[in-house]
């Protein structure tokens, strides 16, 4: 069964991108807004533990058609402020090994009011 968790008013997202840090349900979990989405998934690195919520938000620099390189902000990553890994918001997946993966969560937005849905 799959219940909404209030995390917080669109207004505390001040800026794009943008994070809070909540408990949810026994978990901390960090929501994100980035290019008028929301992302959440659990502040703790698969690696050793850290909280990966805390990182840094960025794109990925990418070669197009012309091997030229270009910065792109799709995949959105979080970096883990230890070690480096870098996690796609939206999957969870480690953007170099994809066996390691952070949980994911859906989120909804209600009467401008920011949801986790656990």
């Amino acid at each position: 069964m799959t219940t909404r968790h209030r995390v917080a008013n669109v207004d505390e997202f001040t800026d794009d991108p943008d994070r809070v840090i909540r408990e949810v349900d026994g978990l901390e979990v960090g929501v994100f807004f980035v290019d008028g989405e929301y992302y959440a998934l659990a502040n703790y690195c698969v690696h050793q533990g850290a909280p990966l919520c805390e990182g840094r938000v960025t794109g990925e620099m990418d070669v197009d058609e012309n091997w030229e390189w270009e910065y792109d902000h799709d995949p959105c990553v979080v970096t883990c402020p230890w070690h480096e890994w870098k996690f796609d918001l939206e999957t969870g997946v480690n953007v170099s090994d994809d066996r390691y993966v952070t949980p994911t969560f859906e989120t909804a937005v209600e009467d401008d009011t920011v949801y986790v849905l656990r």
